[in-house]
């Protein structure tokens, strides 16, 4: 943030953007300009501000960018390529049916030790 004192008798708020544009080299169309914390438009008289503060705000090119955009994607490219394996197809219906009361029901005969194998 950076404080400058001007002195204007008179002119409007334009005069004042171009003043601005010619010390900064920025275009003029960007400014914004505040007082009390109300934008100011351009046809606003400058004698009417006397002993006001005036906010000049310039704003600057460029967006939001977080991070490297270089090593987007980097996990992804390093990670190898593995094929995948044929499985056998599952059970559908009765039939998975039938294997789910089997494994719950028929085959947990306990055994000498009391855990299940396999």
């Amino acid at each position: 943030m950076k404080t400058e004192d001007f002195e204007f008798e008179e002119g409007t708020v334009a005069d004042l953007k171009a003043h601005l544009e010619s010390k900064f080299g920025s275009p003029s169309t960007g400014f914004k300009i505040f007082t009390e914390g109300c934008p100011l438009p351009d046809s606003d008289a400058l004698s009417g501000l006397e002993g006001k503060v005036v906010e000049v705000n310039i704003p600057l090119l460029g967006g939001k960018v977080h991070g490297s955009l270089a090593r987007a994607g980097k996990v992804r490219g390093q990670t190898p390529k593995v094929e995948k394996q044929e499985k056998k197809k599952k059970k559908t219906g009765r039939a998975k049916r039938r294997m789910q009361y089997n494994r719950r029901f028929l085959s947990s005969v306990p055994s000498y030790d009391g855990r299940r194998r396999g």
